[in-house]
């Protein structure tokens, strides 16, 4: 099959090259996808820099999420049949013309959607489901405060929110970002080049869960746009990992900070946040209350473009690979 693979390991996206690998084979409790479409994610930005390495046991190749048909099917599989349309979470493998996923790991494609939609989901969505609702605890009523809005975790976690009864706060570089958050359903969308976000998300009652994917430089408004008992959830630090923390608010304030990370848990675990996800998102998918927004495709061997793309920014939504 055709991949990408990174010239020398790591570097920069010109590294990103096509090369031959051999057709991967499912194992026990394993599905082989045809893939026709993979999400392009900023953790593969970082692996690509050698800065954020697989986990044991995953695919060294790129890619996180992928659509496309079930094409074999591994010992102890019943869910699944040759054939079956799905997306699926990977810990790697997804820039590749074959994936090999734990069969626990897919979904079946929401019916309206095609390939493409359908590979910027699982990851997306995931991320989302675990920090917000799960980690985040987001409620019926409450106000979610999202930080990077038109990211594809950003748009994800506007429509999710939505879907869920909650409001939207959501802040984005540019005045025609903060358009296109309103027009994805933020209640109140900032500029943060302009606007000054701290008074804006203050006479608007402020948040109850914040998604924070800027890390140090938004720190202080964090902390001071959170509610009482308001959850502070940590996913990237765009801009720094290092940062002061007021703990004389924190305790007032009685806030909770937590962080995560998804590739790297265990594969259970990832079943069980599949299972929460099937359960709870699909099912506003399939109502039409949320879809993916695709700002742009490439094939696969443009994967070096699709790369400088999500690092040029100025899209809304995902970056998807078509295979």
């Amino acid at each position: 099959m055709q991949a990408i693979g990174i010239e020398g390991g790591e570097g920069p996206a010109e590294a990103l090259k096509v090369i031959e690998r051999p057709d991967p084979e499912p194992g026990p409790g394993q599905i082989r996808i045809r893939v026709r479409a993979a999400g392009v994610n900023r953790p593969d930005l970082l692996q690509r820099e050698g800065r954020y390495p697989p986990p044991p046991g995953a695919s060294d190749l790129l890619g996180l999420e992928v659509a496309g048909e079930i094409d074999a099917i591994g010992p102890g599989v019943d869910r699944w049949r040759v054939g079956d349309r799905v997306c699926a979470l990977l810990g790697g493998g997804g820039y590749a013309g074959y994936a090999v996923v734990d069969a626990r790991h897919a979904l079946p494609i929401p019916g309206g959607l095609d390939f493409v939609e359908a590979a910027a989901l699982p990851e997306t969505v995931c991320t989302v489901f675990a920090n917000v609702f799960e980690a985040g605890a987001l409620q019926p009523g409450e106000t979610l405060l999202v930080h990077g809005a038109t990211s594809g975790i950003g748009v994800a976690a506007i429509q999710m929110a939505r879907a869920a009864g909650a409001r939207v706060i959501a802040t984005s570089r540019g005045a025609e970002k903060a358009a296109a958050a309103t027009r994805l359903g933020a209640d109140l969308s900032l500029d943060a080049t302009s606007d000054d976000m701290a008074a804006a998300i203050a006479g608007f009652g402020g948040a109850d869960v914040v998604l924070d994917m800027v890390g140090a430089d938004y720190a202080r408004l964090n902390q001071e746009a959170l509610k009482p008992m308001g959850r502070w959830v940590v996913i990237a630090t765009l801009t720094g990992a290092r940062t002061e923390i007021d703990l004389a608010r924190l305790m007032m304030k009685r806030l909770v900070l937590t962080g995560s990370t998804l590739r790297a848990r265990p594969a259970d675990e990832k079943a069980r946040l599949i299972a929460a996800v099937e359960a709870r998102v699909w099912p506003w998918i399939e109502a039409g209350m949320m879809r993916p927004p695709v700002a742009a495709t490439f094939p696969l061997e443009q994967a070096a473009a699709a790369h400088l793309r999500l690092e040029a920014g100025g899209h809304v939504g995902k970056i998807v690979l078509t295979v």
